[in-house]
C-alpha cells in the first residue's frame, strides 16, 4: 500500500497483505446483468448524464453532479493524491477519513471545470485510526461558498440489504487509465454490516478503483437515490479482483459524526 493510500489506491481498513489499484490486465467490458441500471441510469444516480474510475462504469458528465473531485495538498502545498466526495448540502461534502489524514493541510475541490474551489474546513471522525483497523473512515469537508447542485440524501431510514442494486461513483482509474474521471457503475451488494457494506467484483459488475476513496455507494429509497455508504477499502491488489468495502452511514457512531457535523442534510 502507498505511504499516501489516498493518492494511488483505496485505504484498507483490515490486515490485509495487498492493496488495491496498480496494474493488472484490463478486464473486457460485459453487460451487466438485468436489472441494473447503465449508462445515463448509472450517471442520473449522481445527478449527472454519460459523457471509465470505476471498473466497467461509465463516464458521466461532470456539470451537475453530486460527486466531486478532491485533492489534498501539504503544508507546503505539495500534491498528496487525490479522493472523491459527495455533496450532502450545498456546502458539505462527504469523504473518507483517510483522505484527509494528518499531513493534509488543504483540499481543493474540482467540480469537472472552472478552477478548484480551497476547502474552508476538513474534519475527520474521532475514532478513526490510520494504520488499519478502524471502521470510522468519514470525513466532512466545508466550502465556504454553497455550490449549487442538488446534494444526494443519506440512507437512514433503513438498513442497504444484502442483494440490492447499488450505484458506485467517483472519480478514480479504471484500471489503467491514469487521468481523473467521473465514473458511475451498477453492482449489488454482497454482504451488510453493523459498520460496513460490501461489494463483490464480477465480469459483469462495476468496482471501486484508486482514487474512488471517500466515494460513494448508493441505493435507491422512496424513488430517490441516497448515500448508503462511503468507499473505504478493496480486499485486492488490482481493481478486477477481491471485495470491496463501504463505511456504513447508518452505522450510528458514523451518522452521529456526520449529522453532528452537518444537522441539514437530507436523509430518508
Amino acid at each position: 500500500m502507498s505511504a499516501h493510500p489516498k493518492s494511488t489506491v483505496v485505504c484498507l481498513l483490515f490486515a490485509l497483505s495487498v492493496a488495491c489499484g496498480g496494474g493488472g490486465g484490463t478486464p473486457t467490458t460485459p453487460a451487466p446483468p438485468a436489472g441494473l441500471p447503465t449508462g445515463s441510469a448509472a450517471c442520473g444516480a449522481l445527478g449527472s448524464a454519460p459523457s471509465l474510475g470505476i471498473l466497467n462504469g461509465t463516464a458521466c458528465s461532470t456539470g451537475a453532479s453530486a460527486v466531486v473531485l478532491l485533492n489534498m495538498r501539504d503544508k507546503d502545498g505539495v500534491g498528496l493524491g487525490a479522493c472523491s466526495g459527495t455533496l450532502i448540502t450545498q456546502r458539505a461534502i462527504l469523504t473518507a477519513a483517510h483522505c484527509v489524514d494528518e499531513e493534509v493541510r488543504t483540499v481543493r475541490v474540482y467540480l469537472g471545470s472552472g478552477p478548484e474551489i480551497v476547502a474552508e474546513s476538513f474534519t475527520a471522525h474521532p475514532a478513526y485510526r490510520s494504520g488499519g483497523g478502524s471502521t470510522a473512515d468519514a470525513a466532512i469537508i466545508f466550502l465556504a461558498q454553497p455550490i449549487g447542485r442538488t446534494p444526494i440524501p443519506l440512507l437512514l431510514g433503513r438498513d442497504a440489504r444484502v442483494g440490492e442494486t447499488a450505484v458506485i461513483a467517483g472519480w478514480g482509474r479504471t484500471q489503467d487509465a491514469t487521468t481523473a474521471t467521473l465514473h458511475a457503475g451498477a453492482t449489488t451488494i454482497s454482504a451488510v454490516g453493523g459498520t460496513l457494506l460490501e461489494t463483490q467484483y464480477s465480469a459483469n459488475v462495476s468496482s471501486v478503483c484508486s482514487g474512488d476513496s471517500g466515494g460513494s455507494i448508493l441505493v435507491s429509497e422512496g424513488g430517490a437515490w441516497t448515500v448508503a455508504g462511503v468507499t473505504s477499502a478493496t480486499s485486492a491488489n488490482v481493481c478486477n479482483t477481491g471485495t470491496n468495502y463501504y463505511v456504513a452511514i447508518r452505522n450510528s457512531s458514523v451518522s452521529s459524526f456526520i449529522l453532528g457535523l452537518v444537522p441539514d442534510a437530507a436523509r430518508r
